[in-house]
């Protein structure tokens, strides 16, 4: 059987798919819908780790998956805020700065035969912090018609910091594996 085919890759597709109704409920104010589907991704997001890990199913495909849900439904999501929401403007830009450097990162390392990181520890808090930011957001002005420009411009400000913290961290990691020697840092396919 194809070691590719398990649990947590599947939960990496869920999450691409649920992209979809996500944009699709949040465009047409159905609040309550739209976070259902950025719960349900969180929560697919928060397993397909523990069960690669616990369960030895961890794969090259997985490691490219899980990154590339996380990053369309973390830009999904912030720019239909960006839209109804134009305080939020400085995090969608953070947030596209950081994923094209990291893609152009990826590129580069692929390039010389290294492979990319997987996912860390401080990108994975990133994530988690941009889901609570933008799920209590959400729900505050959608559901319940609340607006506090204090919490909004706290909860911000946290996940800001926290997806600086992660882009700087990711760019270290990157530099090491770029002049690194290792075996493990490079492709199983490269000719060095």
């Amino acid at each position: 059987m194809n070691k590719n085919i398990n649990i947590p890759n599947g939960l990496s597709v869920l999450r691409l798919l649920l992209i979809i109704p996500f944009i699709w409920f949040f465009l047409n104010a159905r609040v309550e819908w739209a976070i259902g589907m950025l719960v349900l991704s969180g929560l697919s997001d928060m397993f397909d780790g523990i069960i690669a890990r616990k369960f030895n199913q961890i794969t090259d495909l997985g490691k490219m998956l899980d990154p590339l849900a996380d990053k369309l439904t973390q830009g999904s999501v912030a720019l239909c805020l960006t839209i109804v929401h134009p305080i939020l403007w400085p995090i969608l830009i953070i947030f596209i700065c950081k994923e094209i450097s990291m893609i152009i990162g990826g590129a580069i390392l692929l390039k010389q035969g290294k492979r990319p990181c997987s996912a860390r520890w401080y990108g994975k808090v990133a994530t988690v912090l941009f889901y609570i930011t933008f799920v209590t957001l959400v729900a505050l002005a959608g559901i319940w018609h609340y607006e506090d420009p204090t919490l909004t411009v706290t909860l911000l400000s946290v996940t800001a910091v926290a997806m600086i913290y992660a882009w700087i961290r990711y760019f270290l990691v990157f530099l090491h594996i770029l002049r690194s020697n290792e075996t493990q840092d490079s492709l199983p396919l490269s000719k060095k």
